[in-house]
């Protein structure tokens, strides 16, 4: 038995029933990332030792019954979430030897749980990004295609968990970092309402978006892990103290009248044919199930990207005024007065792309250029969410495509920002909406290449989104890569 190919679900069962242990599913985890990820390059820092500890310890408590849903289940961490006494470097070189003295508390969460930590999987850097090519140390492939890109910025997260490289990954979420590399890596993944999961030690991007969630082979797996992961955290004050409940409970659920939306913005000129024809399938497949497709619209769509990028490089410009080579991060060995070691230090700290966002940021944030920008997309931010909200007054679920278009080359995008920022085009409302979202696989183009769907629900719904896109998991047959 290959235990790599089994699901969360799968490997907790065969734990309990001893057909393998936690240490030997670590070894052969330990085993393929020594022999493929050296051409996948999805990890920044593999803690072989420390996993190998763990799976001990874990398996000591599960021989003792001593159980919980997740124990002896090695799982990768995307490396912008603090791991106490590991390596949490956010893909720059601005914090390339920072170890952090505390966990985050998703991170906790985890190993309260009983998890193997197999190490921290690369990301664009400080997340900002949409290939995981902006990373300053693994430039992450996809393992469908070793030429084209995994996504990001959790794409070392997403590559790692379609390589079989761990059961499952964390990774975290701003504009579709979650869901666009879970599409284009054959995946799924999601994108949690926005207070479900606590942001405390996740290296902050923009504050308002954020939101910490799992990538995992199956959307059961995906609840699974956000049962372990969720609650309120008196950390952080934008988490939300909610009753505690199964995301998994609806795993399962009949389809029979279940509304599902189609905005037709969403299926419009710049979504490849390929991913257009492939989601409407998975519409045909929900109504043969039983569910009802409304016409919808979203007018507001043509303006998010822009909305979008104003808000984050906003908070992006903010959040990273802390890294001045003096209270944090990289400092420059260039002697000089105060002003010349802060240039020097973030000059070297930071790459192209992080400097480009906080020079948006700030630009938009200026006296006289506020209100033009900053201000007008807020006001498009209450905007989208009442489109929204209107939706969801008729509707249930919303199915859109993931991305435009599937996994691009290494090379072909990374320098046009602005092609770059436009393929967010069907993941960015999610985020200044507030709201869930799950990307599956739905389909391949005609190079065997993942197309993801997403389906958006009502905040605090994340049970349906997950119960319908295991529905839609149960009948389709999904191809592994082949690495």
């Amino acid at each position: 038995m290959d235990v790599t190919s089994l699901s969360v679900k799968e490997l907790r069962a065969g734990l309990d029933k001893k057909e393998f242990s936690s240490p030997e599913i670590t070894a052969a985890y330990l085993d393929r990332i020594k022999k493929i990820d050296g051409s996948l390059e999805s990890y920044i820092t593999v803690t072989e030792e420390e996993a190998l500890t763990a799976a001990n310890e874990a398996q000591k408590k599960i021989d003792s019954g001593d159980v919980s849903p997740l124990s002896g289940i090695p799982l990768a961490i995307k490396d912008n979430i603090c791991t106490d006494g590991v390596k949490t470097t956010c893909a720059s070189k601005m914090l390339e030897n920072f170890i952090p003295p505390y966990n985050a508390t998703a991170m906790e969460k985890l190993n309260a749980q009983g998890i193997v930590m197999l190490g921290k999987t690369s990301m664009d850097e400080f997340a900002m990004g949409g290939s995981t090519q902006t990373s300053a140390f693994k430039k992450t492939k996809n393992p469908y295609d070793l030429t084209r890109v995994p996504g990001g910025s959790s794409g070392g997260s997403a590559a790692a968990v379609g390589a079989r490289l761990c059961a499952a990954a964390l990774g975290s979420d701003t504009g579709g970092s979650i869901r666009q590399p879970a599409s284009f890596c054959g995946v799924t993944g999601l994108k949690p309402t926005y207070g479900r999961v606590s942001r405390y030690g996740l290296v902050a991007f923009a504050s308002s978006l954020d939101q910490i969630g799992p990538i995992a082979n199956t959307a059961e797996d995906c609840g699974i892990i956000l049962n372990a992961v969720c609650g309120y955290d008196y950390h952080d004050g934008t988490s939300e103290n909610r009753p505690e409940e199964d995301f998994t409970a609806k795993v399962g659920m009949s389809m029979k009248g279940v509304k599902i939306a189609i905005p037709a913005e969403f299926y419009a000129e710049g979504i490849d044919e390929d991913v257009r024809k492939a989601v409407l399938a998975a519409a045909d497949s929900y109504k043969a199930m039983g569910a009802e497709l409304v016409d919808v619209s979203m007018p507001s769509l043509k303006y998010a990207v822009a909305a979008y990028y104003l808000i984050a490089s906003a908070e992006a410009s903010s959040n990273l005024s802390r890294y001045d080579g003096i209270k944090y991060g990289h400092r420059s060995d260039i002697t000089g007065d105060y002003n010349e070691l802060i240039t020097a230090s973030r000059s070297e700290g930071f790459g192209d792309e992080v400097k480009r966002r906080i020079l948006l940021g700030n630009y938009a944030l200026c006296s006289g250029y506020y209100d033009a920008y900053y201000g007008k997309a807020m006001a498009l931010k209450q905007k989208i969410r009442e489109e929204y909200n209107e939706i969801f007054g008729k509707c249930d679920i919303i199915l859109t495509p993931t991305a435009p278009g599937v996994a691009y080359g290494v090379n072909e995008n990374i320098h046009d920002p602005k092609k770059m920022y436009q393929a967010d085009i069907c993941t960015v409302t999610v985020n200044i909406a507030s709201l869930p979202a799950i990307s599956t696989t739905c389909g391949y183009d005609g190079k065997g290449m993942p197309i993801g769907m997403s389906l958006i629900g009502k905040m605090w719904d994340e049970a349906t989104i997950i119960g319908a896109a295991s529905a839609f998991e149960q009948g389709f047959e999904r191809v592994p890569a082949n690495i």
